[in-house]
């Protein structure tokens, strides 16, 4: 049989879709590479771009099959890699509502592993596009790593401020690579190797990051039981260890054998052990624990194994590790309380996750999008009557330069405080304070000159508590100091 010769328009528009599926969905070089792909606008909404993109495709590969090009095989060799990816592409996205279901079906039962009902029929269709079976199994169980990566990031990161874009971006970078082909031919199973540490302050949302990255491991399909080896749900396990006390931390960690201690009255395995070969653990906090748990850890990481405590027995950690602190680390590493040798263990991959002031100050929506976003998590709906009283609250009780101090936690219980009382006052001491949003403005350079001035009348003004004395020392009168004061309260 004739090996089918792609036109030129068609290897074109091929590579295009090749390079939309390396692509970080996350990214503005994705969306950009979909708007041409579809025909679109370049200020087109991805989201609104992507099934235009879908049918594009799919309306070029119908064309390509009545032609005879119907499997990878069938087309010349050169063309064959290109057609590899745009079949993936094409058979992915069809099957994006499916797997989007399960997921949810998934979530909702975490003690069961649930059936994948339409598995055989998208194993079905890479057979048919000439994938072998392994080959076949395999990227289904690629295409479901690849949907909970993006539903999890998508669905557990709210906002659309620039350090959240990035956020997410770090993210599929950090499951996927930067180059998902990378990813797909020579790191899927191999991934335990790179630890993560996420950076930011306490109640900025670094729970919900590392949930995004621990439950988006890739979880290999058995197809005998019609089944995912393991659950998501299981494959994450979280663990606070400034909740421990240092004689009880090493058991969480590592187990203990019965007798092992004064009450270890049965023998118990830790997180490292109950983590499966396709899960992640999350240790938060992990700039409180003493240098001996750091030198502790560390062997766990260079080895790959620990023994529980009481007992010699040697066992294997086969996870992956996900590390947070709210303490800037280079300031512990030069303080001498975080090792150096443990650090760089650590960090094959660092991430900040941004302080709420800070997403607020790049985008005044912000703080809409999450008082919504919220609501819809307390209450399980939308109410935009709430969410009009908590943003009325907020505005007239905090003003616009309020720092949140306990970021996206303070605002979960805002909205809870709102709720009872239709009042919230804030953390009064922080009001004394340079809020976080006005020093990072003055630091990235990003502030009018009025919010510059109204910014720093405010602070002068909370230090010393009268116009009169702020006029002074700002070199202003006492009216002009009372209106740049009430401008920023605004």
């Amino acid at each position: 049989m004739a090996e089918y010769a792609l036109s030129e328009q068609d290897r074109k528009l091929f590579a295009l879709v090749v390079d939309a599926t390396a692509a970080n969905p996350f990214s503005p070089q994705r969306a950009q590479i979909d708007r041409t792909i579809a025909g679109v606008l370049s200020h087109t909404e991805w989201e609104k771009v992507i099934p235009q993109t879908v049918q594009m495709v799919a309306e070029r590969l119908g064309a390509v099959e009545k032609k005879g090009g119907r499997r990878v095989q069938d087309f010349d060799v050169a063309d064959r890699p290109v057609m590899m990816y745009t079949f993936l592409f094409e058979v992915y996205h069809r099957y994006r509502k499916p797997f989007e279901d399960f997921i949810e079906e998934q979530d909702k039962k975490p003690d069961q592993n649930v059936t994948a009902a339409f598995a055989d029929t998208v194993i079905d269709d890479l057979l048919k596009r000439g994938f072998t079976k392994e080959k076949a199994i395999h990227f289904f169980s690629m295409f479901y790593q690849i949907r909970r990566g993006f539903y999890f990031i998508f669905h557990g990161l709210t906002g659309k401020s620039e350090s959240m874009r990035r956020l997410r971006m770090n993210l599929w970078n950090n499951i996927f690579t930067y180059d998902i082909r990378d990813y797909t031919q020579n790191l899927w199973n191999r991934m335990e190797d790179f630890s993560t540490l996420l950076e930011g302050p306490t109640g900025s949302g670094k729970g919900a990051a590392a949930a995004a990255i621990g439950k988006s491991g890739y979880i290999p399909y058995d197809p005998v039981k019609k089944q995912f080896k393991t659950s998501f749900t299981k494959a994450f396990l979280p663990i606070n260890l400034s909740q421990f006390a240092e004689g009880l931390l090493e058991s969480e960690l590592f187990g203990h054998t019965k007798g092992a201690f004064t009450g270890a009255v049965s023998t118990q395995p830790g997180v490292m052990e109950l983590c499966s070969p396709h899960g992640s653990i999350f240790l938060d906090e992990i700039g409180e624990i003493s240098e001996p748990a750091q030198v502790k850890l560390l062997k766990v990481l260079e080895e790959r194994t620990f023994s529980p405590v009481g007992s010699h027995e040697m066992k294997r950690f086969y996870g992956r590790v996900i590390a947070a602190t709210n303490r800037p680390i280079e300031q512990l590493r030069r303080e001498g309380k975080f090792r150096d040798d443990f650090y760089y263990r650590l960090c094959s991959d660092c991430i900040p996750v941004p302080g709420l002031a800070q997403r607020v100050e790049e985008n005044a929506k912000e703080l809409e999008e999450l008082v919504e976003h919220l609501i819809r998590q307390i209450t399980g709906r939308a109410d935009s009557t709430i969410a009009g009283r908590v943003l009325d609250v907020i505005d007239k009780r905090l003003g616009k330069h309020y720092p949140w101090p306990g970021n996206v936690r303070e605002l979960a219980q805002c909205i809870r405080r709102v709720m009872l009382k239709h009042d919230y006052e804030g953390q009064l001491d922080y009001k004394q304070a340079p809020s976080n949003a006005f020093l990072a403005g003055v630091e990235n350079g990003t502030l009018s000159a009025d919010e510059l001035l109204d910014g720093y009348c405010t602070q002068v003004y909370n230090r010393l508590k009268t116009y009169e004395e702020t006029a002074r020392v700002t070199g202003l009168d006492r009216r002009t100091v009372k209106k740049r004061v009430d401008s920023a309260k605004q």
